[in-house]
């Protein structure tokens, strides 16, 4: 299992998650967030991350043309898509990710044509879980003092592939609190070196 930080909008808290043994960097590419990072002001800095680090583009309902040239321009290696896309409208010539917002146990989730499939959202009846064919990402209201018990919980029925973080490490919407930080990745991995594994096979 790994670690993604998302909501990164700087580089010190990219670089620093880096450290602590984040396997994955998000931006949010959608200027209705807090969050939301703008690709000149990343550009200068992003190929200073390690090329062992997946930068991942969170994009809401974005055009797949407008998705592919932000990817290329940054090289971005996985598009996470947060709106209403079907596999039609997925962007090319880059790995998916597919989120899914979970409000209440009876939401259901597709076992979806992408890489992997981020499941937002404590509510979800994560017995469903067994049953999916591809990689699952918990995500959705994780701070450090919860993590580890989020992620023995969906033990109990599938192993994660990761899980994933914004909110409940920031020092302010777009900003980490770096102690925080380094307690999530540590408190999520149990205390284990950070999986640098490779790309599920499809």
């Amino acid at each position: 299992m790994f670690v993604k930080i998302c909501g990164i909008t700087n580089r010190e808290d990219a670089l620093a998650a880096v450290e602590f043994g984040a396997r994955a960097i998000g931006f949010v590419f959608a200027d209705f967030s807090p969050r939301a990072a703008k690709p000149s002001l990343i550009e200068p800095w992003i190929d200073q991350l390690p090329s062992g680090i997946w930068k991942v583009g969170v994009f809401v309902d974005e055009k797949p043309a407008v998705i592919e040239s932000i990817a290329a321009r940054l090289r971005l290696d996985v598009a996470q898509l947060h709106g209403a896309e079907t596999p039609a409208e997925h962007p090319r010539n880059i790995r998916i990710w597919r989120a899914f917002r979970v409000r209440a146990a009876s939401d259901s989730v597709p076992d979806y044509p992408a890489e992997a499939i981020l499941i937002d959202g404590p509510a979800f009846d994560w017995s469903r879980a067994a049953a999916f064919t591809h990689p699952l990402i918990l995500a959705g209201g994780l701070t450090p003092d919860n993590v580890a018990d989020s992620v023995a919980r969906v033990r109990r029925h599938c192993e994660p592939w990761a899980v994933d973080v914004a909110s409940g490490i920031e020092a302010s919407p777009g900003r980490k609190d770096h102690a925080r930080m380094k307690e999530f990745i540590h408190a999520a991995l149990g205390g284990n070196t950070p999986d640098r594994c490779k790309a599920p096979t499809q």
